[in-house]
Parts: structure tokens; C-alpha cells; sequence
């Protein structure tokens, strides 16, 4: 089923979303990384359900137990084993699709595959899945903060509700619940939210990554360029619909002079005048800071009644009860932070061979 990601840091998640437990083993991680239990869970937290009345009324604590792979608080270098377990599984809210195909949702297309499903909740194709991606993803942050790599992550907008560039307020993303960079827009998303449940309805937006502090040179420049890689990553996201980098789908509007980011010299190094191609030229990071969105569907759980068919060929009606999210951007958010980190860190660990110089460095 292709569970696992990555060539040199890789991750394999497992579980289901009314099974036992979810959970994620990682296997490259180099051995003595400080690590424990809390700073996976600082990652889980910013995911699990409950947090606001705009998430699923789902009780979760998302408790992570760490299983094997460290000792004294740092890693060993063999696989990192990482359980959360399930505790509020209701899948009697899920009696009623059984047999009859979600619009929006993998129902119809795992039945073809597969032959049957998992109808209480998706199964691996649910959201829940995303637990061991943030799991691995945060393990990913970990290193890459001692590299002096940081990541900045959050909702660019929700619905129509937009933040431009020039409003970014970093510091203001964990104030509010939404995670967007401005409590100001954060407000009008909000509001826009209630009438979306007013109305049983839902809506989705657009989440932004910015990466800073990563080196000239990561990525190939042919099928396993940077941008190539990370955009494998975010769309393995069930929600994401398109990916964009730098100035995206907007680039096929401007004239080469427009679109060019400009070099000049500064204190001894390559600088660009501007960023419109996202830190990223000919598939390989050029040192400017990496700038990715990905735009989320709507939630295709809604309370509507809803034109569908059932297993058996049968036009019905349906309406889906249960706990759902208006909105799934704010808890995606992490995740695609966490599946940019798996990448990067992948990836930096392939370019250690690029050069004789980097492997005389180390041996």
C-alpha cells in the first residue's frame, strides 16, 4: 500500500482511524540526537482534535509512547518505533455508509481497489492517518533545527479569509486557533467559519511553508529535484489539491523580466533580489528561502443530504453524521510542515555524497 516515504530517512506509518492504535516507525535517523517523548508530542498536540469548536468534538489525547530506537534521551540510530493509541473510536456513527459511497471521500475508489473497506472512518485513508506523518515529521524538525534549518508554517487562508504577505505577523500564528500569521484575519475567518456551520456546510484554504536556513545545492536537477520531491510530499496529503512554490500558478503570467530573481553579491556570497521562484532553481535550493502552499480541499464530511449510490448500484441520499471538521486546514497545518521536514532531511542526507569534499569531511 506504499506506506512508507523516503530513501535515506525513512518513514513507514501504520494503523487506522477506528483500529487500536496509529503509529510510525522511522529508520535512518543518526544516532545522538537529543530526543524524547515531549518533543514528538509538541507536534501531536498541534494536530490532534478538540483544540477549538472549528475541529472534531473527537476526544483524543494523542498520547505518543516512543517503543525503541533511543536511550538516555538520545537516539541510537537504529528504528524509532512510535505508538499512539486510539481512545475514542465511535464507529457506530458510520453505521449508516456501510454500504453506500461518501461524495468526496476514498469509499468508492478502495472498494475497486481492494474489493471491500473500512467503512468506520476511512480507514487508512482517513485523516488519522496524518498521526504517524507528524510523529516522524517532528523527529524530521528535530534535526533540522540543529542545522540551523527552521520552518514557518500556517494558514495562509481559510475560505475567501486571505492574509497577504505584506500582513504576515509570525509571531501571532499560535495565538489564535486558525493558525494564521494575524489575529485580525484570523477574526474574519472565524466568523466565516460559523456560517459554514450555520448552513451544515465546509470550506478549505490555503497552507503556506516557509523554510529558512537551508543550503545552496539540495535536490537533483532531474526526476529527484527538491521541488519535485516536495510536491510528491504535500499532494500524499488526502486533502491537497495543488501545490505551488515561489509565485506559483502566477509565474505563467509574466514576461521573463518579471519573473527572474535578479543575483547580486553581498558580504561574499550569492544573494537574489527577489524570491519569485521559492528558493528553489533547476530542481536544487539556491539558499533564498523555500516558499511552498498547498491549497486544501473543503471537508467533505458535511451534514447535507448529499447525492450518492450504494455498493450495489442504487441512487440514494445520504447525510453523514458524526464529528467533523468544518475545516481541516488549521489541524493540516503541521502536517505539511511535518511532510517538508521528512523531505529536506531525506534529501540532505543524499547530498552528503554529492562531493569528494563532503565525504572527507566525515571519514
Amino acid at each position: 500500500m506504499s506506506s512508507t516515504f523516503g530513501d535515506r530517512f525513512r518513514i513507514t506509518t501504520w494503523g487506522e482511524s477506528h483500529g487500536a492504535a496509529i503509529g510510525a516507525v522511522i529508520d535512518g535517523c543518526p544516532a545522538g540526537l537529543s530526543l524524547d517523548e515531549a518533543d514528538i508530542q509538541a507536534f501531536l498536540d498541534r494536530r490532534k482534535p478538540g483544540q477549538s469548536r472549528f475541529t472534531t468534538k473527537r476526544q483524543e489525547s494523542d498520547r505518543v509512547e516512543i517503543l525503541s530506537g533511543t536511550f538516555e534521551g538520545r537516539t541510537t540510530g537504529t528504528p524509532i518505533s512510535l505508538l499512539i493509541r486510539n481512545q475514542d473510536q465511535r464507529s457506530r456513527d458510520y453505521g449508516n455508509i456501510a454500504s453506500v459511497y461518501r461524495p468526496g471521500h476514498a469509499d468508492y475508489t478502495y472498494t475497486q481497489k481492494y474489493g471491500f473497506r473500512d467503512y468506520r472512518g476511512g480507514g487508512r485513508s482517513s485523516g488519522r492517518e496524518t498521526i504517524g506523518r507528524v510523529a516522524g515529521g517532528a523527529i524530521a524538525s528535530h534535526i533540522l533545527k540543529e542545522l540551523g534549518i527552521e520552518l514557518t508554517t500556517f494558514a495562509k487562508a481559510i475560505g475567501p479569509v486571505e492574509v497577504p504577505e505584506e500582513e504576515y505577523r509570525p509571531e501571532e500564528i499560535f495565538q489564535n486557533k486558525l493558525y494564521m500569521p494575524s489575529n485580525q484575519r484570523a477574526a474574519e475567518a472565524a466568523a466565516f467559519l460559523e456560517s459554514m456551520m450555520k448552513n451544515l456546510d465546509s470550506c478549505g484554504g490555503v497552507i503556506e511553508c516557509r523554510v529558512t536556513g537551508l543550503p545552496a545545492g539540495i535536490g537533483e536537477p532531474v526526476f529527484d529535484k527538491l521541488d519535485a520531491c516536495l510536491a510528491k510530499a504535500i499532494l500524499s496529503i488526502g486533502a491537497v489539491k495543488a501545490v505551488e512554490f515561489g509565485d506559483g500558478v502566477e509565474a505563467a503570467r509574466r514576461d521573463g523580466s518579471q519573473n527572474n530573481d535578479p543575483f547580486f553579491m553581498e558580504n561574499g556570497s550569492v544573494r537574489k533580489k527577489t524570491n519569485h521562484a521559492g528558493g528553489v532553481l533547476g530542481g536544487m535550493s539556491d539558499g533564498d528561502t523555500l516558499i511552498l502552499r498547498a491549497a486544501v480541499k473543503p471537508t467533505p464530511s458535511i451534514a447535507q443530504p448529499q447525492q450518492t449510490v450504494t455498493e450495489n448500484g442504487e441512487d440514494t441520499e445520504l447525510v453523514i453524521h458524526g464529528r467533523h471538521d468544518p475545516v481541516i486546514v488549521p489541524r493540516a497545518v503541521v502536517v505539511v510542515e511535518s511532510m517538508t521536514a521528512l523531505t529536506l532531511v531525506d534529501l540532505l542526507l543524499l547530498n552528503m555524497g554529492s562531493r569528494m569534499e563532503h565525504l572527507k569531511k566525515i571519514y
